[in-house]
Parts: structure tokens; C-alpha cells; sequence
């Protein structure tokens, strides 16, 4: 398979698990158990400096929802700048407006402080009302590369023909499919799906 298999781990342990047993990529955060948050700076560099694959960075200061008010949008600038003086490969990110569609102009905000590093928008985007739509107003905003997102469904299983609509609608941007993905169902789905990446936190064998 020709895939990416990025692997979600909240500590430098699991990182060196994940890339000894197969994984392309790691999106590091903390706080898993509240779907991820922002890491700790020194698990950053740590991770960072002692990893050969590439290293996501989970930008995300608090759980909850994906509206966010100007302080913490100043902390997310802040941990994105800190990435990029870092030498982090990508940071994943996500912030919605009241009414749940994407706030294009603080993700564009953003983006601009994390030029030239990969910049991903989160699953934020499955709880968008129209997700179809979310995916082409980022596409015609062309500041991020990729898209981690589940199809707006619980797991990628189920979000299987939204996640095909996605990957078609997606153009240039990586579309990261999540949502339960396993060492044991990634092959079934990449034969159902077909798109170049995917990610979990037991996408490599190792991570429990």
C-alpha cells in the first residue's frame, strides 16, 4: 500500500512505537481522551528532534467546541509560531464560526503565521452542516494542504461514500481519512476509499 499511515500518539514513547513499526507520519497531540490538545512545548521539540519521520502538531487549547474567542486564537498563533521556529513538518488546526461553518479568515490568519509548514484543518470540518461545501470553501481559499475527516460520520466506515466525495471534490489537498481506522480494517478501506492517507491511534501495530 502506498498510503500514508499517520499515527496519533500523545507521548515521545508511542512516537518511537509508531515510527519503528511502519507509521509515515505522527500527529502529535495531548489529551486524547478529549479527541486531542495543543502538546506541551518540550514534548514538541523532544519528539521533534529525536524522530526521522515527519512530525503534525495538534493546535488546539482547550476541549469543546471549535469556536473560538481572540484570546485563544492568540494562543493558537502563538503555537503555531513556535512549531515553525521548531522546525515541525505541519500543524493540524480547525476553528468554526457560531453557526458551525468554517471561519475562513482566522484559518486564514493562521495560516499565514505557519507559512511555508504543512497546515491541515481538523475534524472540526465534520461538524460543519454542509461538509461538501466546508471542503470547497477551503479549497478556494488555497492556504491549507490538507484535510483530516471522518466524512462527518463517526467512523470512516461509515463516512465511506462522503469521504469518496471529499477525495473528488478535495483538489490539490490531502484528504487524511480518520475515524476508528485500525491496523486491522485499513486495508478494507483503502480498497473501498483509495486515498493516500490515513490516520489513528492504532493505524501501526504497537500503540495501545
Amino acid at each position: 500500500m502506498s498510503d500514508i499511515r499517520e499515527a496519533c500518539v500523545e507521548h515521545l514513547e508511542q512516537a518511537f512505537i509508531a515510527e519503528k513499526n511502519g507509521a509515515d507520519r505522527i500527529e502529535l497531540c495531548a489529551d486524547l481522551d478529549v479527541e486531542g490538545l495543543t502538546p506541551s512545548r518540550e514534548l514538541i521539540l523532544s519528539v521533534k528532534s529525536q524522530l526521522n519521520i515527519p512530525v503534525h502538531v495538534m493546535i488546539r487549547p482547550r476541549a469543546g467546541d471549535f469556536v473560538y474567542n481572540n484570546v485563544e486564537i492568540k494562543q493558537m498563533a502563538s503555537d503555531i509560531a513556535f512549531c515553525k521556529e521548531a522546525g515541525v513538518d505541519g500543524v493540524v488546526f480547525g476553528i468554526l464560526k457560531e453557526d458551525k461553518t468554517i471561519n475562513i479568515n482566522a484559518v486564514e490568519k493562521l495560516a499565514d503565521i505557519g507559512k511555508p509548514m504543512k497546515l491541515v484543518f481538523h475534524k472540526a470540518i465534520d461538524e460543519t452542516p454542509a461538509i461538501l461545501e466546508a471542503v470547497k470553501s477551503l479549497r478556494e481559499s488555497g492556504v491549507v494542504h490538507g484535510i483530516l475527516t471522518s466524512g462527518g460520520e463517526n467512523t470512516a466506515s461509515e463516512g465511506i461514500q462522503k469521504l469518496k466525495n471529499i477525495i473528488a471534490l478535495a483538489g490539490d489537498m490531502e484528504v487524511i481519512c480518520a475515524g476508528k481506522i485500525t491496523t486491522t480494517n485499513l486495508e478494507e478501506l483503502h480498497r473501498e476509499i483509495n486515498a493516500k492517507a490515513y490516520h489513528g491511534k492504532r493505524i501501526v501495530s504497537g500503540l495501545e
